[in-house]
């Protein structure tokens, strides 16, 4: 074999090992994110587009029961999740034993609490039937709102965990209808008024501004994005998300939800 050919097979085994160090790097630049049914998902959806223009592909997956995000993520079948507050991670966690943690926050969706029959809580009638959503942790977000309303009392204690067994006031007698929260803005027609989150408000057509109270933007249940504890620290996810948290996407949701869904960075 003369210099030529020789010189011509080292370059030709040295690009092959290139490439196949390479392909594993490729694969790799990939993410599977997944969300609840809604409008979370096309935050999360523009936020890839940018992801794509740096070299990172995202797959959004949307999952239509709100147990199955964080079930999919601890067992590795996503990478990230972004679709539930510290609360609703936490109580999983402890009933679950999931080994996950929360990262950084993404947006802000104020509850709020609608009714079709009164245009004040004040006007509640005794023995009102009043609609909070069934899991426990939402379920806690309607009860402090209505509690900030003033129309019941909780146990401090109780703190975040509480529920309708920690009401320690109830001067009009309500009694509290849980049910799915996708239900509850169709429940409007048949309850006093109901606690409904701004996701499944904003799918509903309900306006804020007809709610008669909302959620502050600051408060403890802003929407976190959730991984693995093994993988918080993935240079893929800390990249994602912050793609999400930039200005682009700050526009996007101003522009897009006019007020429903806020940026929470």
């Amino acid at each position: 074999m003369n210099r030529r050919s020789i010189l011509a097979s080292i370059i030709g085994l040295a690009l092959s090992g290139a490439a196949i160090f390479h392909t594993p790097a490729l694969a790799d630049s990939s993410l599977k994110v997944g969300v609840s049914a809604g409008p979370y998902g096309d935050i999360l959806r523009e936020a890839a587009k940018l992801a794509e223009k740096d070299g990172l592909r995202v797959e959004v997956i949307e999952f239509s029961d709100w147990n199955q995000p964080n079930a999919a993520l601890d067992a590795g079948e996503i990478d990230l999740n972004a679709f539930q507050h510290k609360p609703y991670l936490d109580n999983q966690i402890k009933a679950r034993g999931y080994k996950l943690v929360a990262l950084d926050k993404a947006i802000s969706v104020p509850g709020g609490i609608w009714s079709a029959k009164v245009k004040s809580l004040a006007d509640l009638p005794e023995g009102a039937r009043l609609g909070i959503p069934n899991d426990p942790t939402n379920g806690t977000r309607g009860l402090f709102l209505f509690q900030q309303a003033g129309v019941i009392k909780l146990d401090p204690a109780a703190g975040t965990n509480a529920s309708v067994l920690d009401i320690t006031e109830n001067p009009k007698n309500v009694t509290f209808v849980e049910l799915d929260a996708a239900q509850l803005p169709r429940s409007l027609d048949d309850l006093d008024a109901s606690f409904v989150s701004n996701n499944y408000a904003h799918l509903a057509g309900l306006k804020r501004e007809d709610a008669l109270i909302t959620e502050g933007t600051d408060s403890v249940w802003a929407i976190i994005f959730a991984a693995r504890d093994d993988r918080q620290n993935d240079p893929n996810i800390k990249k994602y998300i912050t793609l999400y948290r930039s200005e682009p996407i700050r526009a996007f949701i101003e522009q897009k939800f006019e007020g429903s869904i806020l940026p929470a960075f």
